[in-house]
């Protein structure tokens, strides 16, 4: 084991440690996912979600990685935008997380033009220059190396390909922070024991919010990774932001 070390939400764990932990977090609230969500946001992420897909200009024909797409959502729409002659690959490391998502598409009837994929978002096993749209929405925060994540996404885009990052984010104006705080570190964690029997993981999706990088930080890393033309546009106060890229 190295002695390097990261965050795994406020504990300082060897670099080793943390994709495993995360998996335990995902593999616990996976059932239970999309009920949390819209209990954390109170619906709102779908809307969070449906500016992702609007701002990220994805045509018919095109194709599509879906990181970290968990229970599908946004593979679902995407798969319609596309039509037959597109392909949305839904990738998520968990494959617990992996399996929902699929079960769930597959009861809807969405399955022709998607594919799946268990994948690392720091080792995506694609070729260069394959895809025209990425989008990774609430996973870049578990990514170990982000950096090495900014730069595998850009590798397997196509030359004009988009990267879209949908995050939490640090809310611009001090007593919305102070609310969000307060509701993240004494409600989500009830929440999440009441409705998925695991407050533990609800208190670490808290922290890691909290050691994700805010908006301008995030940028930044996005420039040094290779992207052009890179922007955000924060949504509801800031709680959340999107972020867009360019390959050039």
């Amino acid at each position: 084991m190295s002695d390097k070390t990261t965050h795994f939400g406020y504990k300082t764990v060897n670099v080793e440690e943390k994709a495993g932990k995360v998996a335990e977090v995902f593999h616990s609230v996976a059932g239970k996912y999309d009920l949390m969500n819209d209990l954390m946001s109170a619906g709102v992420h779908r809307l969070w979600k449906r500016m992702t897909i609007e701002m990220s200009g994805v045509r018919r024909g095109n194709s599509v990685l879906d990181i970290a797409g968990g229970t599908g959502d946004l593979t679902a729409k995407f798969s319609r935008i596309v039509g037959p002659e597109g392909t949305v690959v839904l990738a998520d490391i968990n494959d617990s997380m992996l399996k929902v998502g699929r079960d769930r598409l597959m009861d809807r009837g969405i399955v022709n033009n998607i594919k799946f994929s268990q994948a690392d978002a720091q080792y995506l096993p694609f070729p260069d220059n394959t895809f025209d749209v990425i989008t990774i929405a609430f996973g870049l925060r578990n990514v170990t190396d982000k950096d090495l994540a900014l730069r595998s996404m850009l590798r397997v885009l196509k030359p004009g390909g988009r990267l879209l990052v949908l995050e939490f984010s640090k809310p611009g104006n001090p007593l919305l922070s102070k609310v969000y705080d307060t509701y993240s570190f004494s409600i989500l964690p009830k929440l999440g024991k009441l409705f998925a029997s695991d407050a533990d993981s609800y208190q670490y999706l808290a922290e890691s919010i909290r050691m994700h990088p805010d908006q301008e930080t995030l940028q930044g890393m996005m420039d040094s990774a290779g992207f052009a033309n890179t922007d955000f546009h924060n949504m509801t106060g800031g709680v959340v932001a999107l972020h867009r890229g360019v390959k050039p």
